[in-house]
C-alpha cells in the first residue's frame, strides 16, 4: 500500500507537479534519506566499492554507459522505473525528476535562499500563480560523510550524464547559484520526487 504523499501545482508549462517533501522526508524541511544515482536503498559507505552498478570502480560500469571505456555499453540515458527511487518508494505517478524539468522549475519560480524552522534552503515561488516549494540544503554523502549540509542542495535527476557516464545530471542551489550540473553517481544526493 503506497503513503499518499502532498503536491504543489507551480503552474509549470510542462504541467509537472513537485512533490512537498524528499525521498524518506516527513516534513518538506527534513533532509529525508540519500541515495546513489540509480539506487533504491540507503547505505552506510557511498563508494565505487559498494555502488551498484559497477564492478567497483567508475570505468566497470555494468548499466547505464555509453562508453566502452567506462564499461558496459548499453546507451540507456535515463534510470529505469526499477531503478528510480521515487517509483520504487512512493510507487504510482511519482518519478525522480529530469535536467529539464529542474531547469523549468528554476526558471519559472523565483529562487530565495531561506530557513524555515531552523533549516536553511531554498524556496522556489511560482511566477504564475504564486506556489511554492521548500527543498532543504542536505548536501551530499561521500564514503561515511555528509559534506555541504546547510549550505548547499544537491538533488538527482534521473538522468545520466552521457559527456561522462560515470556522472548522473544533478539540481545544485546555494546561497548565490542555481543550476544543474552533474555528480558522480556513486555519492548519495537527496531525491524530491516529481508526478505527470
Amino acid at each position: 500500500v503506497w503513503i499518499e504523499h502532498d503536491f504543489v501545482d507551480l503552474g509549470l508549462p510542462s504541467g509537472v507537479k513537485w512533490a512537498t517533501c524528499n525521498v524518506g522526508a516527513e516534513k518538506p524541511e527534513d533532509y529525508g534519506k540519500s541515495y546513489a544515482w540509480g539506487e533504491t536503498e540507503t547505505k552506510g559507505h557511498y563508494e565505487w566499492t559498494t555502488y551498484k552498478w559497477c564492478k567497483g570502480a567508475f570505468n566497470k560500469l555494468t548499466k547505464y554507459n555509453h562508453k566502452s571505456s567506462y564499461g558496459d555499453v548499453d546507451y540507456k540515458k535515463f534510470l529505469d522505473a526499477e531503478d528510480d527511487v521515487a517509483w520504487v518508494k512512493w510507487g504510482g505517478t511519482w518519478r525522480m525528476p529530469t535536467d529539464a524539468e529542474f531547469e523549468e522549475l528554476w526558471k519559472n519560480c523565483t529562487y530565495t535562499w531561506t530557513t524555515r524552522n531552523g533549516i536553511t534552503g531554498g524556496l522556489f515561488t511560482s511566477k504564475t500563480n504564486g506556489k511554492s516549494i521548500f527543498m532543504p540544503a542536505a548536501g551530499y554523502r561521500e564514503g561515511a560523510l555528509l559534506y555541504d549540509a546547510g549550505t548547499d542542495g544537491f538533488y538527482w535527476s534521473r538522468q545520466l550524464y552521457v559527456d561522462a557516464t560515470s556522472y548522473g545530471c544533478a539540481f545544485l542551489f546555494s546561497s548565490n547559484r542555481v543550476n544543474t550540473d552533474f555528480h558522480k553517481r556513486n555519492y548519495g544526493l537527496s531525491v524530491r520526487p516529481v508526478k505527470d
